[in-house]
């Protein structure tokens, strides 16, 4: 079993900054793309304008969408959620990106806590492959089922802790920052930490 020590208020806050460094881009994009508009006249800037605004907000609700069923309450105690939602917001997530999502399972109800780890091994999964490749996520058998997620593409590779925390190896200390970074690409090409 992996034990690291992790304060609960250390953790909201390295989840509120996953969350808000995932919506910046383009949030940041719609304001730009308003600025666009009060200043423009040409109708192909302003056509490119509402373009980019239109984009930016689905981009930013996919994410919010993702984050919220992947960290969020998402119902109460023991509620189910079902796969479908899932897909849709995993979908959602990677759509117009490099990563390709092929997603290997029915729609039937499942306890929302292996919804939840199925869509954060997503996010692992898309980390691995930062050049772009698929993401496969498949349930096979019978109860109980097994659940694989996979990640194939250019110089795939596990950051850091990762291959010692997946396999419940023991810890002493929490993960580097640096072990977690963001599938979610903005405007920049650099790599950016979660926090």
């Amino acid at each position: 079993m992996t034990v690291f020590a992790l304060d609960p208020l250390d953790l909201a806050a390295l989840l509120c900054s996953r969350v808000c460094h995932d919506v910046i881009s383009p949030v940041g994009a719609i304001i730009n793309g308003l600025e666009v508009l009060d200043e423009e006249n040409d109708a192909e800037m302003r056509g490119f304008a509402l373009d980019l605004i239109k984009k930016s907000a689905e981009q930013a609700s996919a994410r919010l969408q993702f984050c919220r069923l992947a960290f969020g309450a998402a119902g109460s105690a023991g509620a189910s959620i079902d796969t479908g939602d899932a897909e849709k917001v995993a979908r959602g997530l990677f759509g117009g990106e490099r990563t390709q999502l092929a997603w290997n399972m029915p729609c039937l109800l499942m306890p929302k806590n292996k919804v939840k780890l199925i869509l954060n091994l997503c996010l692992i999964a898309a980390a691995a492959i930062p050049r772009g490749g698929i993401i496969e996520v498949t349930l096979s058998g019978e109860e109980p089922a097994r659940i694989s997620v996979t990640a194939k593409g250019t110089n795939a590779k596990l950051a850091g802790q990762l291959p010692g925390l997946l396999t419940g190896r023991r810890i002493n200390t929490p993960p580097a920052r640096r072990t977690f970074r963001p599938i979610m690409r903005g405007s920049s090409p650099r790599p950016r930490t979660w926090f």
